[in-house]
């Protein structure tokens, strides 16, 4: 007899990040044992979780957590819950859009929905920000198929696409695209935008940090003063905001922005996780600064090549290249509502069991 239990889970790549699927059910129902036993399965608090499924990265400390929905026009309910990696702090305020990627391809893995023909279109449930996702797979013959052409900066090769069609995204967790009331707000001297569409962010100009808005992770990791700046701001805005105290919080995200360098791209962004660079971009931070340049008097706007057209294509530039954001708006200003798609990528990479201490969830 082990003193250890074994929690069914498939470790997957979703877009950019990767992390176990769990289906909700092989879970503790009480949030306080969930999350003890979540944050044995990933190795935290370690910086390095060597005892764990964690990859030492916040791209890589993330887990999805999926059930049947019950909620009608809805298939699957998804929970995202960012897990730190220094600190036993399991957060699910916010939502993960790569993440979510893999969640319509695990559900058909696991029975929790049936591929209906060579394209399977699941509608989701984002727990999270309480909004809808529409998921487009890839299923000829009724099976999950993985390979394919598509390709997304910051995963090398191709893979077959998953299209996510975001719905009801603006106000994703105060209830407002602009949570200040305002188009811009000045802290600490910095103008910026405070904006909540599919993840709630602070959109700041990289040049008012002195960057020219490329640097990359290993620019800003050894720029410690950087971040101390930042955080000042950020724990000021999501007051401002309506979070609270954020320091245990990963929201508001923050979006440090510059004009665009290639001839397709709309904008550049280097989006801050927060307490450190993304390595590309998160896909809910991508829609929330589409939608951004697309909201006049906003710093996005001001830094952005204007596209006239509705529906537009923004193209945002990040460190391992760029991510695209289908972007469709009615209305103006903060009435404005919002439909946003984008293209991803998703593959398992193991199926098993996570085993934990026994004595972190009794049975």
């Amino acid at each position: 007899m082990s003193d250890l239990t074994g929690i069914p889970c498939i470790f997957m790549r979703g877009g950019t990040s990767r992390g176990p699927y769990f289906k909700a059910a092989d879970l503790p129902v009480d949030i306080a044992t969930r999350d003890r036993v979540l944050l044995a399965a990933m190795g935290s608090p370690d910086v390095r979780q060597i005892d764990g499924l964690g990859g030492a990265d916040t791209l890589t400390s993330k887990v999805a957590i999926v059930s049947k929905s019950s909620r009608p026009g809805v298939d699957l309910d998804y929970l995202f819950a960012q897990v730190d990696i220094k600190r036993a702090i399991v957060d699910t305020a916010p939502s993960c859009g790569n993440m979510l990627a893999g969640v319509a391809p695990f559900a058909v893995e696991t029975g929790l929905a049936k591929a209906t023909g060579d394209e399977t279109r699941l509608m989701i449930f984002n727990v999270n920000t309480e909004s809808r996702i529409e998921a487009v797979i890839q299923t000829p013959g009724g099976r999950m198929r993985y390979t394919g052409d598509a390709r997304i900066d910051g995963v090398p090769g191709t893979a077959a696409p998953i299209i996510l069609n975001f719905m009801d995204v603006v106000g994703s967790v105060s209830g407002k695209m602009l949570p200040t009331g305002k188009l811009r707000d000045v802290i600490d001297g910095l103008e910026l935008t405070a904006i909540d569409v599919a993840m709630p962010m602070i959109l700041m100009r990289a040049a008012d940090f002195g960057l020219t808005g490329i640097e990359d992770r290993a620019h800003f990791d050894a720029n410690k003063a950087l971040f101390v700046r930042v955080e000042k701001i950020r724990l000021e805005a999501g007051r401002r905001m309506g979070f609270g105290d954020v320091a245990d919080k990963v929201i508001p995200k923050v979006g440090l922005l510059s004009p665009p360098r290639t001839p397709q791209g709309t904008i550049t962004s280097r989006y801050l996780t927060p307490h450190a660079l993304h390595n590309a971009h998160a896909v809910t931070g991508a829609v929330c600064v589409a939608t951004a340049c697309a909201l006049e008097g906003s710093i996005a706007h001001e830094l952005a090549r204007p596209e006239a057209v509705n529906p537009r294509t923004i193209w945002i530039e990040h460190p391992s290249g760029e991510v695209d954001v289908r972007l469709e708006t009615r209305g103006h200003g903060a009435d404005m509502d919002v439909v946003a798609g984008t293209l991803r990528t998703a593959r398992p990479i193991m199926r098993g069991d996570v085993l934990v201490p026994a004595a972190l969830w009794p049975r």
